[in-house]
């Protein structure tokens, strides 16, 4: 049995049909409601990745643990060591944790902090582990999508500098390969998607994709980081624009990690919109 955190998530969603389809008995954990359509045979169960007193009924009898934080848990929360040795104590021998491609580029960056401490339990706790570091993740494109929908406009800054964006699904797809095969045991993946390309390149792919245009507006740093601070922790929207606005070469370089694990190139942007541009239509 595995046990899939964050469930009803871009990343858990996909993981959960995925090893669902193959076979495997799958506890999926979240703390929003059961959604209406989902895949047969998997135990829902309501629980906090955070709290991990409520999710010791659902590491019962799991030998493997998949641990993604959302939201506010990537800033603060109680210690990972909580969470690992709940895992323990039911006996999980794999986990796979995804982390974040800056935990590794900028060592030193309180933004990812929380991810970097939860790594190093992972490492430290005596079980089968694999860490994923996905970069940016292509989804992050649904923030525009009230204001594609209606004003055919994206509001963005750096609209010239490009990131190897990646498909939620090919982190799931990843997991999914981890979490059934013993090869992956003690490895890191830096997972990115196969080409560089920036906002005002995501606008023109929206736009074709759509047949309809859609305006790229560039805005400030300033205006950018007012915007987020609305919803987001002053640290977290920092370090967001530190990457999205000055990268560094090795966050914009295209990992070979999606294909070496799936046998197959990984999904480029463009490949994302067509899926999901009913959100933008």
């Amino acid at each position: 049995m595995i046990t899939v955190t964050g469930a009803t998530g871009n990343v858990g969603r996909t993981l959960v049909e995925l090893l669902a389809e193959a076979g495997e008995e799958v506890v999926a954990v979240s703390r929003r409601p059961r959604p209406a359509h989902h895949a047969d045979g998997v135990r829902w169960a309501r629980a906090d990745v955070g709290d991990a007193g409520s999710m010791r009924p659902a590491l019962a009898g799991a030998r493997a643990l998949f641990i993604l934080l959302g939201g506010e848990l990537n800033a603060r929360g109680e210690s990972p060591n909580a969470l690992l040795d709940a895992a323990t104590d039911a006996g999980i021998e794999q986990v796979v944790l995804v982390s974040s491609q800056v935990s590794a580029t900028r060592p030193e960056a309180l933004s990812h902090a929380r991810l970097r401490e939860f790594e190093a339990a992972v490492r430290a706790s005596g079980r089968s582990f694999t860490i994923l570091r996905p970069g940016g993740f292509a989804s992050n494109a649904f923030a525009w999508a009230e204001s594609v929908r209606t004003k055919r406009t994206i509001f963005a800054p750096f609209g010239d500098v490009a990131l190897p964006v990646v498909d939620p699904a090919d982190i799931a797809a990843v997991a999914a390969t981890v979490l059934r095969e013993d090869r992956h045991a003690g490895r890191a993946y830096e997972l990115t998607g196969p080409e560089l390309i920036s906002p005002r390149q995501q606008a023109a792919a929206l736009s074709e994709a759509l047949g309809d245009e859609v305006t790229f507006v560039e805005l400030s740093r300033e205006d950018a980081h007012a915007h987020m601070a609305r919803f987001m922790p002053e640290q977290a929207v920092t370090g967001t624009l530190d990457v999205l606005g000055v990268p560094l070469p090795a966050e914009q370089k295209i990992s070979p990690d999606v294909e070496a694990v799936l046998h197959r190139p990984a999904a480029a942007f463009s490949e994302w919109v067509a899926r999901n541009l009913t959100a933008f239509r």
